[in-house]
C-alpha cells in the first residue's frame, strides 16, 4: 500500500511559523488520497482505495480494505434507498463495492407513512402530560392499543425502513460532491473489514420519540437511532465523511410537557466489543451527543469491551457540538490532530467514562468568548488520561490542569498507561485547523 506523501512534521511547522500559507494549502489539498493505500490495477479509482499502514487503529493486523477486491459484478452505483439495500444484500460477504450518486433519502415519503394505523401524536400528548398521568410510573405495561402502544408499533415500521446493515468486505463511497444519506441509520454490526468514505450522512429523525416521566426529575423524552453504529465489528475505516443534523437541528425542536422533544440520538456508538476503527478527515457537526464508545459501565457489557473499543480519531472537524466528541469506556482511543470548534451551548468534548484509556495529542481548540477550557474534559470515571501538546484558541494548554483547577473535587489524573504507534505524520497544533478546514468532510474525493 502507499505511503503518505504528506511532507512531515518539521516542513508543516516551519509552513506555519513562517506564515507560508500555500504550502498548508497544499498539504490539506492531498489529504484526500495521500493517506490511502490502492487496489493493484486501480490505481485512480478512489473506491478502490484501502487504508494505508499504520494509519490509526484501523490498520492494526489484517488491515481495512474493504470492496477492494470486488469484481466487476460486484461493483453496484445506486440513487435511491431499495436500490442501496438492495445492492447491501447481493453477494453475501463477498468483496463489494457500492457507489452512492447524489442523496439518498430513507424516509422520502415522510414519517406519517411509517405510523402504525390508529396513531394520534395528539392523542399521545393527551394521555401521558403529567398534569394527567403524572411523573411515577413509566409507560412500558402500557396495552398495545393505548397510545403508547401504538407508538411502539410505528416505531418498530420505521426501525424496519430505516436501518441498512452492511456486510463485511464492503466499501460505500459517495461519488461527487453532493453524495449521501438523509434519513437512514447505517448498522455496521458483527462484521468485519468495511470502508465508508465521501457520504454526507444526515442524522435520522426519530419520527416516534418516547416519552419517560420518570426520567429525571421532570421527566423527558428519549430517541432512537444513530447515523452510524458500529457495533462488535473489527476493522472499520470511516473518512471524509460529514455528520450533519441538516436540516433538523435540535435547536428548532419544539418542547412537549416542558422538555426539548428530541428526535436524534448519536452520530457514531462505537460499542458492544468493537474494535479497530480509524476515523480520519470527517466533519461532525450540528449535534448533542455526537460520539459514544462503550454503551454501559455494567459488568456484562464491560466483559466484552474490555480489551478492545481501540479507535483513531485524526484530523476531524467538531463544530457546534454538545458533547461526547467522543465519550470513551473502556477503550484505548487515540484522539490527535483534530479541531475541535465550541460555542455556546457547548457541554464538553471528551467524555473520561470508565476504565478508559484516552490519548488526546496535537489537538486544536477554538472556544467562543465565555466557554471555560476546563469543559473540554469531562469526568465520569476516575481513569487516567494523556494530555499533550494540545492549543486552545491558539495558546500551548494543559487540558488536565484546567479541568482541575475549576473542578478540585472530582480531578483527573495524567497518564492513559500506553503509547499509540499506529499513525502516520503527526502535525502541530497550530497548523491543524487550516489542514483540517480544506481537507475534511464529504465532497473531496471520489
Amino acid at each position: 500500500m502507499n505511503r503518505p506523501t504528506w511532507q512531515g512534521h518539521a516542513i508543516v511547522r516551519a509552513a506555519s511559523l513562517a506564515g507560508c500559507t500555500a504550502l498548508v494549502l497544499a498539504l490539506a489539498g492531498t489529504g484526500a488520497q495521500a493517506h490511502s493505500g490502492h487496489h493493484p490495477g486501480h490505481p485512480r479509482d478512489a473506491a478502490r482505495q484501502t487504508l494505508g499502514a499504520n494509519d490509526g487503529w484501523a490498520s492494526h493486523g489484517t488491515g481495512t480494505t474493504g470492496g477492494a477486491a470486488a469484481t466487476a459484478e460486484s461493483v453496484h452505483t445506486v440513487s435511491d434507498w431499495a436500490g442501496f439495500k438492495a445492492a447491501l444484500a447481493a453477494g453475501g460477504s463477498a468483496p463489494k463495492i457500492i457507489k452512492v450518486r447524489g442523496t439518498i433519502d430513507a424516509v422520502s415519503d415522510g414519517c406519517d407513512a411509517l405510523a402504525a394505523p390508529g396513531y394520534d401524536f395528539d392523542d399521545y400528548l393527551g394521555a401521558y402530560a403529567p398534569e394527567t398521568w403524572g411523573l411515577e410510573q413509566d409507560l412500558a405495561d402500557e396495552p398495545d392499543d393505548s397510545p403508547e402502544g401504538l407508538r411502539r408499533a410505528s416505531a418498530a415500521r420505521q426501525d424496519t425502513a430505516i436501518k441498512a446493515n452492511i456486510p463485511a468486505n464492503t466499501t460505500i463511497i459517495g461519488v461527487g460532491r453532493n453524495a449521501g444519506f438523509k434519513g437512514a441509520s447505517l448498522q455496521i454490526k458483527g462484521v468485519d473489514n468495511v470502508i465508508v468514505r465521501n457520504l454526507t450522512l444526515e442524522s435520522p429523525v426519530d419520527c416516534f420519540p418516547q416519552w419517560d416521566p420518570t426520567d429525571g426529575d421532570r421527566g423527558n423524552w428519549n430517541s432512537e437511532y444513530d447515523t452510524a453504529v458500529v457495533y462488535g465489528s473489527t476493522h472499520v475505516w470511516l473518512d471524509h465523511n460529514t455528520f450533519t443534523d441538516g436540516d433538523h437541528p435540535d435547536s428548532e425542536a419544539p418542547t412537549h410537557f416542558g422538555m426539548l422533544y428530541q428526535q436524534h440520538d448519536g452520530e457514531l456508538d462505537i460499542v458492544r466489543g468493537a474494535d479497530y476503527v480509524t476515523a480520519s478527515w470527517n466533519v461532525f457537526t450540528e449535534h448533542d451527543k455526537t460520539i459514544l464508545i462503550g454503551n454501559s459501565d455494567g459488568e456484562s457489557t464491560a466483559v466484552g469491551d474490555r480489551g478492545r473499543l481501540k479507535v483513531t480519531f485524526h484530523h476531524n472537524l467538531f463544530s457546534k457540538l454538545v458533547e461526547r466528541a467522543p465519550r470513551v469506556r473502556f477503550g484505548q482511543v487515540d484522539v490527535y490532530n483534530n479541531h475541535f470548534v465550541a460555542g455556546q451551548g457547548y457541554g464538553y468534548s471528551f467524555g473520561v467514562g470508565k476504565e478508559s484509556q484516552l490519548v488526546a495529542e496535537h489537538n486544536a481548540f477554538t472556544l467562543a468568548e465565555g466557554v471555560s477550557p476546563a469543559k473540554i474534559l469531562k469526568r465520569w470515571n476516575d481513569s487516567p488520561l494523556t494530555d499533550r501538546n494540545n492549543r486552545v484558541n491558539g495558546k500551548r494548554a494543559d487540558l488536565i490542569g484546567l479541568h482541575n483547577a475549576e473542578n478540585p473535587g472530582t480531578p483527573l489524573r495524567s497518564g492513559a498507561g500506553w503509547t499509540p504507534t499506529l499513525r502516520t505524520a503527526v502535525h502541530p497544533a497550530q497548523a491543524v485547523p487550516a489542514l483540517v478546514k480544506l481537507g475534511a468532510g464529504a465532497g473531496r474525493i471520489g
